[in-house]
């Protein structure tokens, strides 16, 4: 308890602890501002920082992201690439040839199509050159390895029913050898005879639409037939057409497309000679295997 004595100094007291307060209060409020500015400010630096830092991350997400789907496309690219390569290679598609007749035919029968009771001889030995002399087997195994040829240096894999003339396979045996071996494409080789000699030109033979064992193999089958005749039309090579036929042994009984080309009649002289030609059978061959590669790009 404080005691008074003077008045003047109790006043003077007074105003100076007044004093003293206020000033201590402006000291304390302005150091508590101080305070505050400075941590906002650290604060506003903070945010500025992490601001920057997520749009840098932004940035480099976006930049890494980018970067990805270029890699993305580039390997899209050369899966593409690739695709078209492993679609165009020849290697996985099988081309069967048979080469027409046999040295010595075989006149012991056998069904025409699978459980007809309609019976043929197996295989004959086929015509003879009027000019030539050359057997029909001879000519069609010659110019069935031109073509084999062909085929092989354009990918191709290939198989023969035959590759010399001591054999014996009957007609429906070498239809069962290419559906056995599941062939993309049968080519039958064979050449025309009659007494008429003064007839010329090449066929082309395929299973009937409407045959009963032939119709599911006809669509692809017209379709070679077709760009056959075109090439050899392009090529000058006389074509008499394509002609459907229900009675042959080799298309009644394949389950696979089949196309037999008659390159010309063996009863023509000059016919003969050219189809004997090297030269001429590597153009008709030719213009086969191109027909064959079209018909697979489609």
């Amino acid at each position: 308890m404080f005691y008074i004595k003077n008045n003047k100094f109790i006043k003077a007291d007074i105003i100076f602890l007044f004093v003293s307060a206020v000033i201590l209060s402006t000291a304390v409020f302005c150091f508590s501002y101080i305070q505050k500015t400075n941590f906002a400010s650290q604060y506003t630096l903070q945010e500025d920082y992490n601001t920057s830092k997520q749009v840098n991350s932004l940035q480099e997400d976006s930049n890494t992201s980018k970067r990805d789907s270029a890699l993305q496309e580039d390997s899209d690219v050369l899966k593409t690439d690739s695709i078209k390569k492993l679609t165009q290679k020849k290697e996985n598609c099988l081309i069967c040839i048979d080469p027409g007749h046999q040295e010595r035919g075989d006149s012991s029968l056998e069904q025409v199509a699978p459980n007809s009771s309609q019976k043929k001889a197996k295989v004959s030995s086929g015509t003879t050159g009027i000019a030539t002399k050359k057997p029909e087997y001879v000519l069609n195994l010659e110019a069935s390895q031109v073509l084999k040829k062909i085929l092989e240096e354009k990918k191709y894999e290939v198989m023969m029913t035959r590759e010399t003339h001591e054999v014996n396979i009957s007609n429906s045996q070498r239809a069962i050898m290419a559906n056995e071996a599941k062939a993309d494409l049968v080519v039958r080789i064979h050449a025309d005879g009659l007494d008429n000699p003064s007839v010329t030109g090449s066929s082309v033979l395929v299973p009937a639409k409407d045959g009963q064992y032939t119709s599911a193999i006809y669509e692809e089958s017209y379709k070679v037939a077709q760009i056959i005749k075109k090439n050899f039309q392009n090529e000058n090579i006389k074509i008499n057409g394509i002609f459907e036929r229900n009675d042959l042994t080799g298309f009644n009984w394949s389950t696979v497309p089949t196309v037999l080309i008659e390159m010309g009649f063996m009863s023509n002289y000059n016919e003969d000679l050219m189809m004997s030609d090297k030269s001429y059978q590597e153009k008709m061959m030719n213009a086969v295997a191109d027909a064959i590669d079209e018909a697979f790009e489609e």
